[in-house]
C-alpha cells in the first residue's frame, strides 16, 4: 500500500512567452516591403485538477518541479508563434495550495474534476509589424515574451468528510467506523492504531454522508504534540464533530476531564470548538460504563446530544446515526477556503529597483530586464522607443531622485548607457 502523505512542497513555473519577430517583407518586384514580424506564442499555463482516484500527495515527494511549456517565436508572414501547452497537475480531491513564504491558499481543491489555473504563461512578445507608424516605416526591433517566474508553494491534503470522529487515542474510533460503514480500518488495542484517515460511506434513510476516522488527538496537539496539526488538519473541513469519549475509563482517564481536554485542543487550533457536536459514550458494555455516562450527562447537559454506545457489542447506533444524519441535514454545505488570485503583475514581477554601485546606478527587476532585452542598439528609432519606455515606466523619474544626472552612468544587466533627460 502506498504511503500517505498529507503534506508536500511544490514548485511550479508558467511557460515563457516567445519573442517577437524582426522581418520585412520580401518578394519579386516588391524592393522595400514593409515589417511583417509576428507575434510570439503564448506560453502555457499551470492548471491544477482535482483526481478523485488519489488519495496521497506521495507523487510529490518524487517530482516537485513542474515547469509548463514555453511558447514560440514569432515568424515573417505575421505569422504568430504556436502557444505554449498547458501543464495538468493532477491533485487528490481536499488539496489546499498555499503559497510557501506568506502561506496564503491560492487553490482549494475541494470537489472532483475541478480545474485551476494556478499560474498563467507569459505573453507572447509583439513583432515589428505592430511598431510601424506614418513616420516609422521600417521598425527594426520586437518585443520579447514575457519571462515568468518560478513560485514556490506549499500541498496540504484536508480530507473531505461531513462528519469527523474525534477524541483521545484508543476510545473506539476505528471499531465504531467499521460498525456503521464498510470502511475496514486497522484496529487494534494500542494508541495510534490509525496513523492515516480512514473514510467510509453512512447511508441513512436515504441519506449518504462521509466519516472519517482521524488520528487520535492528545493534550498538546494544537502546538503539534503527538500526531498534532497531521490530525487537525483533517477536522478542518468536517460539518460535524463525532466526539467519541472512553466513558468506562478504562485507561485510567476520567470522561469529563477527556471532553474538555480535546474541546481545548479543539479551540486552541482555530475554530474547530464552535463546530456541532454530537458526543457518543462509547464502552458501555464494560463495568464502569453507565457511571461514566451519567457523569457526562450532567456534565454536557443540554449543549449538546449524548449517546451511550457500544462499539464491540454494536449496541445503540441507530439513534445515534439517526441524529447524526438529522443534524447534518440541517446544517449548511462546507465552504470552500478563500482564495486570493495570483495577479499578473504579481507573476510579471513588473516592480524595478535603483541602486548605486560606484558611480553607476544599476536598474534591476524582470521589467528592466525584459525591456534590455526588446531593444535593437545599433538602431536609433529603437534606442528612441527605449527612452520613451524608460520614461514611461517611471524610471527616469526613479533615477533622477536616486541622483543621476545628464550623463551619469546607468546600467541594466550588462549594458550600459549615458542618462539622457
Amino acid at each position: 500500500m502506498a504511503a500517505f502523505v498529507d503534506r508536500a512542497p511544490f514548485t511550479a513555473k508558467a511557460g515563457n512567452g516567445g519573442n517577437g519577430c524582426v522581418s520585412f517583407h520580401r518578394e519579386k518586384f516588391v524592393q522595400n516591403g514593409g515589417p511583417d514580424g509576428g507575434d510570439g506564442g503564448r506560453g502555457g499555463d499551470v492548471v491544477l485538477l482535482a483526481d478523485e482516484n488519489m488519495h496521497t500527495l506521495l507523487d510529490f515527494r518524487f517530482r516537485s518541479k513542474y515547469e509548463a511549456e514555453a511558447g514560440a517565436d514569432g515568424s515573417s508572414g505575421r505569422r504568430q508563434g504556436k502557444r505554449g501547452e498547458e501543464l495538468i497537475v493532477k491533485v487528490p480531491v481536499g488539496t489546499v495550495v498555499r503559497q510557501k513564504e506568506s502561506g496564503v491558499v491560492v487553490a482549494d481543491m475541494y470537489e472532483a474534476g475541478r480545474r485551476k489555473v494556478l499560474l498563467r504563461g507569459g505573453r507572447g512578445g509583439w513583432g515589428n509589424s505592430h511598431f510601424a507608424t506614418p513616420t516609422r516605416q521600417a521598425p527594426n526591433f520586437a518585443k520579447p515574451g514575457i519571462k515568468t517566474e518560478r513560485h514556490e508553494f506549499v500541498l496540504e491534503l484536508k480530507s473531505i468528510a461531513d462528519v469527523g470522529l474525534v477524541g483521545y487515542p484508543n476510545v473506539g474510533k476505528s471499531t465504531i467506523l467499521s460498525v456503521v460503514t464498510a470502511a475496514k480500518p486497522k484496529i487494534a488495542n494500542y494508541h495510534f492504531t490509525t496513523l492515516t484517515p480512514n473514510l467510509g460511506m453512512v447511508r441513512r434513510h436515504g441519506q449518504d454522508f462521509v466519516m472519517a476516522d482521524i488520528p487520535g488527538l492528545v493534550e498538546g496537539a494544537s502546538d503539534g504534540a503527538g500526531l498534532g496539526h497531521d490530525f487537525l488538519r483533517h477536522v478542518e473541513r468536517t460539518r460535524l464533530l463525532l466526539h467519541v469519549i472512553d466513558a468506562a475509563g478504562s485507561e485510567g482517564r476520567h470522561p469529563v476531564e477527556d471532553y474538555e481536554q480535546i474541546n481545548q485542543e479543539l479551540l486552541r487550533y482555530g475554530d474547530l470548538a464552535s463546530r456541532p457536536q454530537i458526543i457518543a459514550a462509547n464502552k458501555m458494555d464494560l463495568p464502569d460504563g453507565e457511571t461514566g455516562y451519567q457523569m457526562l450527562k450532567e456534565h454536557i447537559g443540554d449543549k449538546y446530544p449524548v449517546f451511550p454506545v457500544s462499539a464491540a457489542t454494536r449496541q445503540g447506533f441507530d439513534q445515534l446515526m439517526d441524529c447524526v444524519a438529522d443534524t447534518l441535514a440541517a446544517l449548511p454545505s462546507m465552504v470552500p477556503f478563500a482564495e486570493e488570485e495570483m495577479l499578473p503583475e504579481m507573476l510579471e514581477n513588473s516592480a524595478f529597483e535603483v541602486t548605486k554601485d560606484g558611480h553607476v546606478f544599476v536598474v534591476s527587476g524582470s521589467a528592466a530586464v525584459q525591456l534590455i532585452d526588446s531593444v535593437n542598439f545599433s538602431d536609433e528609432e529603437s534606442m528612441n522607443w527605449f527612452h520613451r519606455t524608460l520614461r514611461r515606466a517611471g524610471i527616469i523619474d526613479a533615477l533622477r531622485a536616486a541622483g543621476a544626472q545628464e550623463g551619469s552612468t546607468v546600467r541594466i544587466e550588462d549594458m550600459e548607457f549615458d542618462f539622457v533627460e
